[in-house]
């Protein structure tokens, strides 16, 4: 099962691009830059959980430990592709990527992070009961 999750983690990346993709040609173009960023990170977060939510309903995890499995693998492969593929594909500078990881700049990109680690255990127990 932990295998099958780790190939739905394909469907969260395509997920944040179809966010990005909207924040960049709607929203993000009326809006300051910070905003647009935030309101993204919400949208993000949103549609995430509606994800894992509808994953958590069609495929069953078997134990709270093997959502928490899940949530840290995801958590590292969205960092990991966010900082190769930022970094070495799209030539962001370092600072750049970690700019986001900036909360006291408002930056939220961590709240989604979190979310990603904690989102099958929290849908798990929620759809347990």
């Amino acid at each position: 099962m932990v295998i099958k999750y780790i190939f739905f983690w394909i469907g969260a990346v395509v997920i944040a691009i179809i966010n990005g993709t909207i924040r960049q040609f709607t929203y993000g173009k009326m809006m300051r830059e910070l905003s647009a960023h935030q309101l993204s990170c919400l949208t993000g977060i949103i549609l995430f959980g509606i994800y894992i939510w509808i994953l958590g309903i069609r495929w069953k995890l078997e134990s709270s430990s093997q959502a928490v499995i899940i949530g840290l693998i995801w958590v590292a492969l969205t960092i990991a592709f966010e900082f190769l593929f930022g970094h070495y594909v799209v030539k962001d500078p370092w600072s750049r990527l970690l700019y986001d990881y900036n909360i006291l700049q408002g930056r939220l990109w961590i709240l989604v992070l979190i979310w990603i680690a904690i989102a099958p255990y929290v849908i798990f127990k929620l759809q347990s009961k």
